[in-house]
């Protein structure tokens, strides 16, 4: 993993209601509950892996969203 992918979080993005969001976790289960997290709620890029930068600690992970596409939620019992 390139180092300088994570020390610059510019990424552009093309149209209204699409989002990059990059995560600095702990550990893998972290980073990847809080993808499972936003992906009940908007169309979402998932991965299974999670990036580590050689010396640092913790992962990384990039997800991409889109909240013009909100997924329906389960109804209430």
């Amino acid at each position: 993993m390139d180092q300088d992918r994570w020390s610059s979080s510019t990424e552009v993005v093309a149209e209204p209601g699409l989002l990059v969001d990059e995560v600095a976790a702990a550990d893998d289960a972290t980073a990847l509950a809080f993808q499972d997290a936003i992906a009940r709620m908007w169309a979402t890029a998932t991965t299974d892996t999670t990036p580590r930068v050689l010396g640092q600690p913790g992962v990384r992970l990039r997800t991409y969203l889109d909240l013009r596409q909100v997924l329906p939620q389960p109804a209430e019992q």
